[in-house]
């Protein structure tokens, strides 16, 4: 009877176990724009609905290297990120053009070196986007960067602090388009004052992204990277492996996310949080209800 006793305590402390990480929230993360915390809010709400559990948000934790940081300290269990940003802040390598090559480069070192899975992609790529007033790109005739690089009079160029010391930013512009003239370093902001920025005349470029809401309905010129600066930058999400074991449904929730998000939809997203300042919550729900459809 003493070893049915102690088993059966056994069994019921191992259930205990068990039980303690599935009732842990599971945090979702994101960085610190409009876009990754859609995306965050997207994922929160999925996994709220479909697997009937908590969810912390740690939305705006910073730039790529904190939110990666986070992801390996078990500070969050998932977030949204991006190939290219994988492939080359995290993983240290030189931007490559090749899409497919980039996602199984970055899907299989984050698996062997982290413990991270690497979701199927959204559906949209958020690449680095350098961005003019339309009158200026009219007046000059402006259409790629190897143009807009032969101008005469010098650039004022917009950035974010990401696209400055990332290898990807600014050192691939300037390698790749290594005639542009500017008239000063280029100026550090917030994402969301960019456009602002643009508009003022405070600078006469930007370095903004491709699925920027803004984009939509500002009359402004994005310049086709002809030389192909910038590595792809599809969209995933990034999932802590054990907690996948510890969450059954989890991965079937984050998949059914997949491919669902194109471009243009994403814009759409963005525009309704910087255009018409509407909470996330209520877009991200819509956004949902919809697929639902």
């Amino acid at each position: 009877m003493t070893s049915l006793r102690y088993l059966a305590a056994l069994a019921c402390l191992l259930a205990a176990l068990a039980g303690c990480s599935r009732s842990r929230p599971i945090v979702v993360g994101s960085k610190n724009f409009t876009e990754q915390v859609v995306l965050g809010e997207i994922a929160a709400q999925q996994i709220e609905t479909r697997l009937h559990r908590q969810v912390v948000r740690r939305f705006n934790l910073g730039g790529s290297l904190l939110a990666h940081q986070a992801l390996l300290t078990r500070d969050i269990d998932l977030y949204p990120e991006y190939t290219g940003t994988a492939f080359t802040a995290i993983l240290k390598h030189k931007p490559v053009p090749d899409a497919a090559a980039v996602l199984d480069r970055v899907r299989a070192e984050y698996a062997t070196s982290y413990g991270l899975k690497w979701c199927d992609p959204l559906g949209f790529d958020d690449s680095f986007a350098m961005v003019i007033r339309g009158a200026d790109a009219r007046k000059g005739r402006y259409v790629t960067l190897s143009e807009a690089e032969k101008r005469k009079d010098p650039w004022t160029l917009g950035v974010g602090y990401e696209f400055l010391t990332r290898p990807d930013g600014y050192e691939t512009l300037m390698a790749t388009y290594p005639r542009f003239q500017w008239k000063s370093f280029p100026k550090t902001m917030d994402l969301g004052l960019l456009y602002l920025a643009l508009d003022q005349g405070q600078v006469t470029m930007a370095a903004a992204n491709t699925t920027d809401g803004l984009l939509s309905v500002l009359d402004v010129k994005v310049l086709a990277d002809d030389r192909k600066a910038f590595p792809p930058y599809q969209a995933s999400y990034v999932v802590r492996y054990d907690s996948l074991h510890d969450n059954p449904g989890l991965e079937t929730a984050l998949a059914d996310l997949s491919g669902k998000i194109s471009a243009e939809t994403m814009r759409k997203l963005n525009y309704e949080v910087d255009g018409k300042h509407r909470p996330v919550r209520d877009i991200a729900a819509e956004f949902l209800a919809a697929l639902k459809r």
